[in-house]
């Protein structure tokens, strides 16, 4: 073989690596929509079901009964966590099935391809049922297995579908490929975003505070018009079938497996591992324990990020009275600060190795969720009920996406290095495993915490920040492993889609 030294340049092909970003525009579509739109609607089923007062009083319309409606709607978060939890702790099992079964499986259109297309299709049918289950009839068992059979064949797809871009990416490349891979999954992220600035839940739910009077505004078209939650399960179903489709028609799965043999090759030699990776092999201690690191810091930056997500569409109906698109404003925002770190993480990783810019990114989203805390309570009084979103939110999301998308880049390559490419799959479900358990545990660990007497919507930040300080200390640990035995074409050589 040829010696790394005096190899020809490797290179990504920029144009493949967005067609195979198309599995994952369709994954974080499907949860842009599931995440933002869910967590609020399970609030208002539940509150229904066990508090036989709650809609009289939204109809009351008093300072006092607002109070007491929000007070019940808190009190309700721990059991939006558990049915939140309940999805992530199906993914927690069937993630590294489907990784595993991915592995293993030989198909004419790939291993990876019959997952992908057959989980889009059952979730793009599904999904627009929650709701009009939710509309209908309002029952609480309705939704959760309509979002339970979406949970399931989205299981099936999502593992593959990642799993799918270091399949064709030599190890050294990846960060830059993931890097790529994000943004086309924030694009469909964005789409579903634009979507909940047209279609606003809280004008649906008639829950905006007026600014002015600091009671419920007066309700608009959307109010209990059933096209407003509907249309965007509907549009985001439409364009996962449109993403899939072009996937399967651009990426020749089993044809690129074989044209990139020798360049699989190469970056397995030039891997970022404490010990080199072989074949069938057992994996090495130093290896196993840079493995071990990586997955429980990953515990911990999710605990922060996803626990936050789940409850900030609700942070801001029902603490700030605000309407709902001011958070899909935030959303965008925070979209774009992550876009920036998707362009750049891997550049960065390049000159200082993926550790120390993952630890960098880490150190950013906690100051910024340190911003928010001491801005919270220095004008709480200001803030709270007060039908307006704080502008200093918007860049508070802006930081915390450049800085946990250096993490996500970064992180994801980091675990599939350690693994021989025959085992690609099973170690994106490790790495989806970890996630997926941070995400069943932190709902419910805050919703809980929210039913705490004295404690609030406001302490969202402190748990952030907790949660990431104890990621860095573990993370912290991590061997650093910076290859230079990588030469990389630059310049405008780097935008060569050749073949």
């Amino acid at each position: 073989m040829e010696s790394s030294a005096s190899a020809k340049p490797l290179k990504l092909n920029y144009k493949r690596t967005m067609l195979i970003g198309f599995a994952f525009f369709g994954i974080l579509l499907l949860w842009q929509v599931y995440d933002s739109w869910c967590p609020t609607l399970l609030s208002e089923l539940f509150a229904r079901a066990f508090n036989s007062n709650y809609v009289a009083l939204r109809q009351v319309n008093t300072l006092e009964a607002i109070a007491e409606c929000n007070k019940i709607i808190k009190d309700q978060q721990y059991l939006v966590g558990v049915v939140m939890a309940l999805d992530n702790l199906a993914a927690l099992i069937l993630l590294p099935i489907f990784g595993r079964l991915s592995d293993k499986t030989r198909t004419p259109i790939g291993k990876r391809m019959p997952y992908i297309l057959v989980g889009t299709f059952v979730c793009a049918v599904a999904f627009p049922f929650i709701p009009v289950i939710y509309h209908t009839t309002n029952n609480v068992v309705g939704v959760v297995v309509m979002m339970a059979v979406v949970v399931l064949f989205a299981m099936m797809y999502r593992n593959p579908a990642v799993a799918l871009m270091p399949d064709v990416t030599p190890k050294p490349l990846r960060s830059k490929a993931n890097g790529i891979i994000n943004i086309m999954g924030y694009i469909g992220g964005a789409c579903a975003t634009l979507v909940g600035l047209a279609f606003v839940l809280s004008d649906y739910l008639g829950t905006k505070i007026d600014k002015d009077t600091k009671l419920y505004a007066a309700h608009t078209w959307a109010h209990n018009n059933i096209w407003a939650i509907e249309l965007p399960f509907l549009i985001a179903s439409v364009l996962m079938l449109v993403s899939a489709i072009v996937l399967f028609f651009t990426v020749r799965e089993n044809e690129l497996a074989e044209q990139l043999k020798d360049e699989m090759a190469r970056g397995e030699q030039e891997a970022e591992v404490a010990d080199k990776v072989i074949e069938d092999a057992p994996v090495s201690k130093a290896n196993r324990n840079m493995l071990i690191l990586i997955l429980a810091a990953e515990f911990f930056w999710f605990m922060a990020d996803n626990g936050i997500g789940t409850f900030m569409g609700n942070y801001a109906v029902y603490f700030l009275g605000a309407s709902s698109s001011s958070n899909m404003i935030n959303t965008i925002v925070g979209g774009v600060g992550s876009v920036a770190g998707f362009a750049v993480g891997g550049i960065i990783a390049s000159k200082i190795g993926r550790k120390w810019t993952l630890f960098s990114g880490l150190g950013l989203s906690a100051a910024a969720y340190a911003l928010w805390f001491i801005l919270t309570f220095a004008l709480y009084g200001k803030i709270a009920g007060s039908g307006t979103f704080p502008f200093w939110i918007y860049i508070v999301w802006l930081l915390k996406g450049f800085g946990m998308s250096l993490v996500h880049v970064n992180s994801y390559p980091m675990v599939v290095e350690l693994c021989p490419n025959s085992r690609i799959g099973r170690y994106t479900g490790y790495y989806y495993a970890s996630s997926m358990a941070a995400q069943t545990i932190t709902p419910i660990a805050l919703g809980l915490l929210l039913k705490v007497e004295g404690l609030s919507w406001e302490y969202l930040p402190a748990y952030g920040i907790i949660c990431l300080i104890v990621s860095g200390i573990i993370f912290f640990f991590v061997k650093n492993v910076k290859s230079n035995k990588t030469t990389f074409k630059k310049g405008l050589e780097a935008l060569d889609a050749d073949e």
